[in-house]
């Protein structure tokens, strides 16, 4: 086992990790339910969730019982042959889903990757090969690939990594009128986040989704729902698209879906998935029967009867408590989420600050956007944690704001 210090550590990812993200000064060792814990000893309320990924929270016994049992049977086998984890994951993983077939993959990125690709090879043998472009919003992010990050229509991600695939065209969200002028004879699907995550957390009105289904109908396109962050319970359903009432042609999941182990997932109806035939799209490690058994977990967890009836009633809980807490700081201009993916908006950019002395008193959260806090608790936190991190947020933000005053 690795033994070393935090200078040692810090030095060596400084040195030889690839400066790609902006390290917070802590040093995670261990975490258990809702909390991780720092080198020294330190209990840190983890609202980050990994990004959305420990949808149970740190080392759920469920999941670990059942990756620890398949890593010592089979932890790794090609998808040239048959395993049963995922043979089993692809079942009840559909059916709970409300479609046919299913590609695994390791990321949502990887996950949206195949929908583009599906999407595009549907469209071209349906309708001929002019088929190809793919409409996508502003303020979305559908990952880091460069296909994935050409549909994210935000700049910021984009910088320097030109030239871009063609194939996507940027339409103003939630406008029903710029979707539709859009739409031309190349146009074959449009790609949208029922709650758009790093763009800010934007829930999409159900009107917004219904008559989107609508008009993918009557142009004969396909609509896709990116839910790599939404699914796996954090609204409240298995899927954000069961909230809304609203059903894709092609959905993405990813993050959660096998609780901490790398899992993507992408499902369409069988009339769309046999487009992608033999040997027209893979992935060494995606279905892995490590991260498949994880995820069963997960299923059996998140759909045991109670379980969603008590994500709805934290979400509740905590729109109740982030209303309250807007209600009192002038300094708060939204709260804005569903389930338990909400958003704090903040009247000046200013968010990594808050993030910092949240982090001081105990809290993890994260930004999305200059100005929002995210807030993206385990699925099993409690009324009581829920009370304490809505507490330690607001200190935080009275006492960032505070210094800002006094300058």
């Amino acid at each position: 086992m690795l033994d070393w210090d935090s200078v040692e550590i810090t030095q060596a990812d400084a040195m030889h990790v690839m400066p790609t993200y902006a390290r917070q000064p802590l040093r995670v060792v261990r975490g258990k339910g809702v909390y991780v814990f720092d080198d020294q000893g330190r209990k840190y309320l983890d609202f980050t969730s990994g990004i959305a990924v420990c949808g149970l929270g740190h080392c759920h016994p469920a999941l670990v019982a059942a990756a620890t049992e398949q890593i010592n049977t089979l932890w790794h086998m090609s998808n040239l042959y048959l395993t049963e984890p995922q043979a089993r994951l692809a079942e009840k993983l559909t059916a709970a889903s409300g479609f046919d077939r299913v590609f695994f993959a390791n990321s949502g990125a990887e996950a949206n990757e195949a929908a583009i690709k599906l999407a595009r090879r549907y469209s071209k043998h349906t309708f001929g090969a002019h088929k190809g472009e793919i409409l996508t919003f502003t303020h979305s992010f559908h990952g880091r690939t460069l296909a994935t990050v050409t549909a994210t229509a935000q700049p910021k991600y984009q910088e320097g990594l030109g030239p871009l695939p063609g194939g996507f065209r940027y339409v103003e969200a939630p406008s029903l009128r710029a979707v539709q002028e859009a739409i031309a004879p190349k146009t074959c699907a449009v790609m949208v986040e029922p709650i758009q995550g790093e763009g800010g957390v934007r829930p999409m009105k159900k009107e917004f989704l219904q008559d989107l289904r609508e008009l993918c109908d009557a142009y004969g396109l396909l609509l896709i729902f990116d839910e790599v962050q939404t699914g796996a319970g954090r609204t409240g359903e298995w899927l954000a698209w069961q909230v809304y009432g609203v059903k894709p042609d092609i959905v993405t999941m990813a993050k959660s879906l096998a609780g901490g182990l790398p899992m993507g997932a992408t499902m369409a109806m069988e009339d769309v998935a046999v487009s992608l035939s033999a040997g027209t799209h893979g992935s060494t490690f995606g279905g892995n029967p490590v991260a498949a058994r994880a995820a069963l977990a997960v299923l059996e967890t998140v759909l045991a009867p109670g379980f969603l009836v008590r994500v709805r009633e934290s979400g509740q809980e905590l729109q109740t408590q982030l209303i309250k807490l807007a209600s009192k700081l002038p300094e708060v201009v939204e709260v804005r989420g569903m389930g338990l993916m909400w958003g704090v908006q903040l009247e000046r950019p200013d968010a990594g600050k808050v993030v910092d002395a949240c982090r001081e008193r105990g809290l993890l959260v994260l930004t999305a956007g200059a100005d929002t806090i995210r807030l993206l608790p385990p699925l099993i936190v409690t009324g009581n944690e829920l009370e304490w991190a809505v507490d330690m947020l607001g200190e935080a933000i009275e006492s960032v704001y505070a210094k800002v005053n006094e300058c």
